[in-house]
């Protein structure tokens, strides 16, 4: 189980997550929810320890993590691997070698500076390509791909980790709907069919309740609410979206009305 108590993370004089404490089930798809700047970001590149906290503990399975320092850091980044709204792929490199970069970890450096990757790595890394339909682009260059495309083939490096949990921030903000659908899809099968736990930051309500078991909703840093979908009311979405509200709670109430399959279409 992945533990949070009191986290917080200070610049300057603004509180971007405060005193946050939470408990995530092995297994769960967890939404993390909120306006722009809430702190949903800085929570994930805490949890990872991309950034570290000023407060608090994260704890994963009784091993403090932010105490983690050197080889046993790299372990854990392994462990819980990290999607970026921007893909964060390299663009000169062909898609197959982008998703080897996954697999870093478990090889020697001098092996990897010279591509020379173990058919093992390679038969992993195209097994991920070919669960998501994208081992036809294994030899092209990543930026000559689409957005949709190139968000799956970070999802697949993420998956070749061989993680426990995925934190996913924001991987849809840049993608149209069709994207959308076929990135939270590949999301949701990884937690499924793998068993692995993904906490995604979403900033649309609707996609929060269609693909979340649980939500984590928060405001100015904090944690207003943690809940099921079902219990997140109206009250709840106006604290969490303020003046945003009444356009996220139209949205999902409309699109849920649509007869099945038609957003996806739309």
């Amino acid at each position: 189980m992945l533990v949070v108590d009191g986290l917080s993370k200070v610049y300057g004089t603004t509180h971007a997550v405060d005193a946050v404490s939470l408990s995530i089930k092995p297994g769960s798809f967890v939404g993390v929810i909120g306006r722009s700047g809430a702190g949903k970001s800085t929570l994930l590149r805490m949890i990872n320890r991309l950034n570290d906290p000023t407060n608090g503990s994260i704890t994963f399975d009784g091993v403090d993590v932010t105490a983690l320092k050197g080889a046993e850091l790299r372990e854990w980044r392994r462990r819980c691997a990290m999607i970026f709204q921007q893909f964060n792929l390299v663009g000169r490199l062909d898609v197959l070698t982008n998703v080897l970069m996954g697999r870093l970890s478990g090889a020697p450096g001098w092996r990897t500076m010279l591509k020379l990757w173990g058919d093992n790595d390679k038969a992993i890394a195209l097994a991920a390509l070919e669960q998501f339909d994208i081992a036809n682009l294994a030899a092209q260059r990543a930026d000559q791909l689409s957005g949709g495309q190139q968000q799956r083939v970070a999802i697949c490096r993420a998956l070749v980790q061989e993680p426990d949990i995925i934190l996913a921030d924001e991987p849809i903000a840049s993608l149209d709907p069709r994207n959308t659908k076929i990135v939270m899809d590949a999301l949701l099968r990884i937690n499924k069919h793998f068993g692995i736990t993904v906490i995604c930051n979403l900033h649309s309500l609707d996609l929060a309740r269609s693909y979340c078991d649980s939500l984590i909703g928060m405001s100015a840093g904090r944690v207003v609410f943690q809940g099921s979908p079902d219990a997140l009311t109206e009250s709840v979405a106006r604290e969490l979206y303020g003046l945003e509200a009444g356009e996220v709670m139209d949205q999902a109430s409309s699109e849920a009305a649509m007869p099945e399959g038609f957003a996806a279409i739309a």
